[in-house]
């Protein structure tokens, strides 16, 4: 704990030191663990988190296809391995390789436990955060990791990092150093509520390796880090292997131990979906997490299932299942009126989609925080009002009753009732027919470019066209290469993409990029559909800000009625569960983390399971 400060002070003719009062905002709080609204579960001398094997074995390997993407990542190709900035195809896995002052414990919804970070203080006003650093941490070539390296990262990526990044975190004012072990970040007043806690969690880099090399290049040099893997072979564009560091600093910290358990973890890539489901059969990776339903359903049909040594199971899901969908760009002429928007919803027939291409296997998404409790159902609540009100002259009335969700077709695929309103909207827009095409009010086509990487949605969307071509609008599918289309994506060079946004149980500041008015022109950001709406600032604002958990529901659902109104995607669909195939050489604990698959950090390799298995 740190005293008052001295000040020096002018006196009549001399100089004297004089003990100035604490004020309020100058008390410190310190803590072993940080949370959105104060909640840990876990004490402070804790061992281990409840949902991991302590006696976990080391040793093995594990391999994967990239499932998650963050920063400048691609899903089926990579160029560098900095995903940190927006230059560049990122490599997956490379968090592995680097350590971040704090990290989350996966069964509680947003806490954070210190790995960097014995402890953080925080000044009475919530805008001074003082982490205090193990003197045991150590890079890899074992120079010590200390608070300079931290005040450098943090400062870097503010400045140079990928805007999902430096966006996120432009209200950290300043990031100091006081000594090697004492980091001091200070925030701007009317920080966003969960700011704290998104600055712990970014990886911390080496200034001295940064000070000859340009942060904000691409690079195919492993960059220093001082996490439990660094990486071992690189394969540009095909696969990337990480080694286990045998003497990682940290390895018996509470928040690490039953972690990181295989010697090696390989993330390997594919150009097509097909290939990929191919090599998995040939054991050419290991584990895989199902996305297609037409594949979980018929697929899985090779002889290695049918003896048990590939092994498929489903895993709960209790996190939000986030927004996945076709996501309108309404910089574009021909999306900037949401009739039309809405129009074009009208069209895609999800229940006949579900059960000729998808076997049923899904529900359709309505809500931007779908399978949650933050998600906008019947009219508002008191609360919900109270934020949505002071609004109301600037949102539709239909905002103020039933939230919009998406229609429910008859299922056959070309439902009359629904095209029948979708033109109806289309004419209300001032659209004209000609020459058999529709044309906007001021002369031009209305025409539709989908744009994607990957063939696997194209029955979906070509579904889809047909239904947009009897309406008048004409409509297509571009496919490019990965590069490519990351490179057209940051500069929101497209009519319509599909994304899916995951988002954890309690939302934050981290929502502006995907919604804010201020995302909409960063080039790069996460504001897909171009959304700049007053109304969605500031109840955006609001979730950033809440102080209780039933401030952020009410918060969270006044936005999800706004940005439902703006008809701003067309929503997909959502499965409350991971289905996974894995080649059985694997043990993981009977009961795994609530909000997070835990694969590959907390599973082990098993090797008499992988004998049996040919492995």
């Amino acid at each position: 704990m740190r005293g008052p400060s001295r000040r020096l002070v002018l006196g009549a003719g001399a100089l004297a030191l004089l003990p100035r009062p604490l004020r309020a905002e100058d008390a410190l709080r310190e803590s072993h663990g940080l949370s959105s609204f104060g909640e840990l579960k876990y004490p402070a001398d804790f061992r281990f988190f409840d949902y991991v094997n302590p006696e976990a074995p080391k040793g093995g390997r594990f391999s994967s296809q990239i499932s998650q993407t963050f920063g400048n990542q691609a899903g089926n190709t990579f160029n560098t391995l900095n995903p940190y900035v927006l230059r560049g195809d990122g490599a997956g896995g490379m968090n592995l390789t680097f350590d971040s002052l704090m990290v989350r414990a996966y069964d509680e919804p947003d806490a954070l436990y210190g790995l960097l970070a014995r402890s953080v203080a925080v000044s009475g006003d919530g805008l001074t955060y003082t982490f205090r650093l193990r003197p045991q941490a150590r890079f890899h070539d074992g120079t010590r990791l200390t608070a300079r390296d931290a005040a450098f990262s943090l400062i870097t990526l503010r400045d140079k990092g990928h805007p999902e990044i430096s966006q996120v975190i432009r209200d950290m004012v300043d990031a100091m150093a006081e000594g090697d072990d004492t980091l001091v970040v200070r925030f701007r007043e009317g920080r966003a509520r969960d700011l704290p806690l998104i600055v712990a969690q970014l990886p911390v880099f080496s200034a001295a390796y940064w000070k000859t090399r340009d942060f904000e290049a691409s690079t195919l040099e492993p960059p220093l880090g001082s996490g439990p893997y660094r990486v071992a072979r690189v394969d540009t564009g095909r696969s990337i292997s990480f080694e286990r560091v045998s003497d990682y600093w940290a390895a018996d910290l509470p928040v690490t131990v039953g972690h990181n358990n295989f010697d090696e973890v390989r993330v390997e890539y594919f150009r097509d979906r097909n290939v990929a489901m191919e090599a998995f059969k040939g054991r050419a990776y290991t584990f895989r997490e199902e996305f297609t339903a037409r594949v979980w359903a018929n697929g899985y049909d090779f002889p290695a299932v049918a003896e048990g040594r590939v092994q498929r199971f489903t895993v709960p899901d209790a996190r939000p299942s986030g927004t996945q969908g076709w996501w309108l760009n309404t910089r574009r002429p021909q999306f900037r009126d949401p009739k039309v928007r809405e129009a074009v919803n009208l069209c895609f027939d999800f229940a006949w989609t579900n059960k000729n291409l998808m076997f049923g296997a899904y529900t359709r998404t309505a809500s931007f925080f779908e399978n949650s409790d933050l998600k906008a159902e019947g009219a508002p609540s008191p609360a919900e009002m109270a934020l949505l009100e002071p609004l109301r002259e600037k949102l539709p009335a239909e905002v103020f009753g039933e939230p919009w969700s998406p229609p429910v077709s008859d299922g056959s695929g070309q439902d009359r009732v629904l095209l029948r309103r979708a033109d109806a909207l289309l004419r209300e827009a001032g659209c004209t027919r000609a020459g058999g095409g529709l044309r906007l009010p001021d002369g031009r086509p209305l025409e539709i470019e989908f744009l994607d990487f990957d063939p696997t949605l194209e029955p979906h969307i070509q579904a889809f066209i047909r239904n947009l071509g009897l309406v008048g609008i004409r409509a297509s599918i571009r496919n490019v290469d990965a590069s490519q289309y990351q490179a057209r994506v940051n500069d929101f060079d497209y009519d319509v993409i599909s994304r899916r946004f995951a988002f954890g149980p309690t939302p934050g500041a981290e929502l502006r990029q995907s919604y804010g008015s201020a995302a909409a022109a960063v080039k790069g950001s996460a504001n897909l559909s171009g959304i700049s709406d007053p109304a969605a600032d500031a109840l955006l604002d609001k979730v950033a800000d809440a102080t209780s958990r039933e401030d952020l529901r009410a918060a969270c659902k006044a936005l999800d009625r706004v940005l439902r109104a703006g008809r701003y995607w067309v929503p997909m669909w959502y499965s409350g569960s991971h289905r996974l195939a894995v080649w059985d050489m694997f043990g993981r604990p009977a009961k795994g983390p609530t909000y997070d698959l835990g694969a590959p950090e907390i599973w082990w390799f098993d090797a008499e399971r992988a004998r049996r298995s040919g492995g």
